[in-house]
């Protein structure tokens, strides 16, 4: 099995061949998903006693199961948060796999993880944080605000002792599902703090809230998340403000950039995130508006030490690794993929400017979207949306009108925008990340709805 012998050396080729012509695709087919029952009827038994051998299960793959997985990097993918890795990073990753590489600790990976860090000192300066500020990548911004909020709790706990009514986290009710799910994990309450009219949460709602909260409340909350770019609708916090009274209370600050945070490196917008380099812990996911390939999330601390003493993993076996600071000891999770690698190699290709260029399409391309909804009388526009989301609705439609929309130009290949929420009533979203997106792709999508 382990043999390099000649039908491997053909499927080698074949599997190059195959990703070759994914990248050549401009653009890929959108494709959509297939029942579980019609998938195992046109594959069949994939995993036999004797094994399809390598040419077959390639078959199978590109012939069955790749058109049913719907292509997240094809320009009119505007649902949920797309992606566009760039072909550096795709192939990159290719190498990643090839190569075998534990990224777990700097005995086993370092020129590896070398690489990594110097992505994310690259991220860290983007935002202003301090030379002593330090990361690693993750699988993804539930994986990051998880693993960050631990290390907060860690720190609240060594520092406070056990507070007598429990852990609680602060958040506004625009905050990401997954910090949710995060404060789920470790057991501790999501207090709701109130954002303004523009969906916002600011220092003063902040201060309101901790003023009102009672003295026991108040020992237990140990930590803030503001949202630098909410998933649904693009709103970035008063994180300057949040950092103010964080600061003044003695609370961390964690800040959840994992969509927007990548506009940070446009000039233009950089203002709208001023506060990050105050912050404790920081995410942004590179998978998302970074071009990377999934999975890949980029975890900062201004004190990585503190993140140490709370998921440093302690077994016999270990204790060779400990003369290092490893990227194992900064997360939840101790076996782990050079997953930044990729994300290292297309910034050291394309460079800094091409980066920035790239993400400001996506500001562009909502700033023009918005101009187009607003002079068509039959659309109508929610605000407050921002960075490079455009939320809005088709006037007259029923919450079922826009479902079957949305699937009749998925089954016709045109497009992928799905559905959302905004205060109950449903609506549409644009979320603009690919570069290679167009305004005539917007006005094919827009006309699909006269």
């Amino acid at each position: 099995m382990h043999t390099y012998n000649t039908a491997t050396d053909e499927l080698a080729r074949a599997v190059i061949d195959y990703a070759l012509s994914r990248i050549r695709m401009d653009p890929p087919p959108l494709d959509r998903a297939r029942s579980a029952e019609e998938l195992a009827r046109i594959a069949g038994p994939t995993i036999t006693e004797d094994g399809l051998g390598g040419m077959e299960a390639l078959r199978v793959f590109g012939d069955v199961l790749a058109p049913a997985t719907i292509s997240i990097d094809h320009p009119r993918f505007l649902a949920f948060i797309p992606a566009a890795p760039t072909e550096a990073a795709i192939l990159a990753d290719l190498i990643t796999g090839a190569s075998s590489i534990f990224a777990g600790s700097w005995l086993e990976g370092a020129g590896a993880v070398h690489a990594e860090n110097e992505a994310l000192r690259v991220l860290a300066d983007e935002i202003g944080m301090p030379e002593s500020a330090h990361g690693v990548f993750v699988s993804g911004g539930t994986a990051g605000n998880l693993s960050a909020l631990v290390a907060a709790r860690t720190t609240a706990k060594n520092r406070r002792g056990r507070p007598a009514s429990g852990w609680r986290i602060a958040a506004s009710e625009e905050a990401h599902s997954s910090v949710q799910s995060a404060a789920n994990v470790m057991d501790v309450d999501l207090v709701d703090i109130p954002s303004g009219a523009d969906r916002r949460l600011t220092g003063d709602g902040l201060r309101a809230a901790l003023d009102q909260m009672s003295r026991a409340d108040r020992e237990g909350l140990f930590a803030v998340v503001a949202t630098a770019g909410s998933t649904n609708l693009g709103i970035v916090d008063d994180i300057d403000g949040i950092a103010t009274v964080c600061a003044e209370n003695d609370l961390w600050l964690h800040v959840d950039g994992a969509y927007g945070g990548a506009a940070a490196i446009v000039p233009e917008a950089r203002h709208l995130f001023n506060g990050c380099d105050r912050a404790d812990s920081f995410i942004v996911d590179p998978h998302k508006w970074l071009f990377a390939p999934f999975d890949c999330c980029a975890l900062l601390y201004r004190n990585p030490e503190l993140a140490a003493a709370a998921h440093t993993q302690h077994a016999g076996y270990l204790d060779v690794l400990a003369d290092e600071r490893n990227p194992s000891d900064l997360a939840h999770h101790l076996s782990r993929r050079a997953r930044g690698l990729p994300f290292w190699f297309s910034l050291a290709a394309y460079g800094m400017g091409a980066y920035r260029d790239a993400v400001a399409v996506g500001l562009d391309l909502a700033a023009q979207t918005r101009a187009m909804i607003a002079e068509k009388p039959e659309l109508e526009l929610i605000e407050p949306s921002g960075l490079s989301i455009v939320v809005f609705r088709r006037k007259g439609w029923s919450a079922a009108a826009y479902d079957e929309w949305s699937e009749r130009l998925l089954r016709r290949g045109l497009a992928f925008v799905t559905p959302t929420k905004v205060d109950g009533e449903t609506a549409l979203r644009f979320c603009f990340i690919n570069p290679r997106t167009t305004m005539d792709d917007v006005e094919l999508i827009l006309g699909t709805l006269e």
